[in-house]
């Protein structure tokens, strides 16, 4: 039995994805959390298969979450779901250890596939991610600028461009508004912007955000 741990902030989501689980015999899941914290805390009190886990989630998002995982258990599979474009986000991911990428917009059938894919170690990843790692391969200037963001300059970069100014990233991130401050500058002159209203527009642009 492949024991399923599934963190997703939105309710419907959460219980949508236990029911297309179910549907396989083999595949049980075991819990289902809400925010980033949750997912670290069920982690060090059980034992799953696989974590199957949103990329944008409350007090501690998916790619924070994913870094930490793979610090404190190196070996757990981890499927990233995600409303957002595949070629925006998926070569992070996998750079940073996840064993896949999943739009949410796919068929129920596919999230089985991965499941079961990456339980045998293998990586998954969509024919769309595949063909832009050939396009990355053969073309070393197609390099977006967010792909120049260090993982926590990505994260600081996104909850900027949802509109949120440095003391609620600064909570949200348990920092300091100074050091948003910092991040926000290094970030800007990183992506060649000048304001947050430019990164703003950028990640509209590239459908970094909703």
């Amino acid at each position: 039995m492949i024991n399923v741990l599934i963190a997703d902030d939105h309710a419907i989501i959460r219980r949508g994805l236990k029911q297309i689980l179910s549907e396989d015999p083999g595949i049980a899941v075991k819990d289902e959390v809400a925010n980033g914290h949750q997912v670290l805390e069920k982690l060090r009190q059980n034992r799953y298969d696989i974590l199957i886990m949103d990329i944008s989630m409350p007090k501690l998002s998916g790619l924070d979450v994913l870094l930490q995982v793979k610090v404190e258990f190196p070996e757990l599979p981890v499927l990233i779901l995600s409303i957002y474009p595949e070629d925006q986000y998926a070569i992070r991911v996998l750079k940073d250890g996840a064993s896949g990428y999943m739009n949410k917009e796919v068929a129920p059938d596919e999230l089985i596939k991965a499941v079961k894919k990456i339980i045998k170690g293998k990586k998954y990843i969509s024919e769309n991610i595949a063909e832009h790692l050939v396009a990355m391969i053969g073309d070393g200037d197609g390099e977006k600028l967010q792909e120049k963001l260090s993982d926590r300059e990505f994260t600081v970069f996104r909850l900027i461009a949802e509109g949120k100014v440095n003391k609620e990233i600064a909570a949200e991130l348990n920092l300091s508004a100074k050091t948003i401050s910092t991040y926000r500058t290094r970030i800007l002159e990183k992506m060649n912007l000048k304001n947050n209203a430019q990164l703003i527009s950028y990640a509209v642009r590239e459908k970094l955000v909703d």
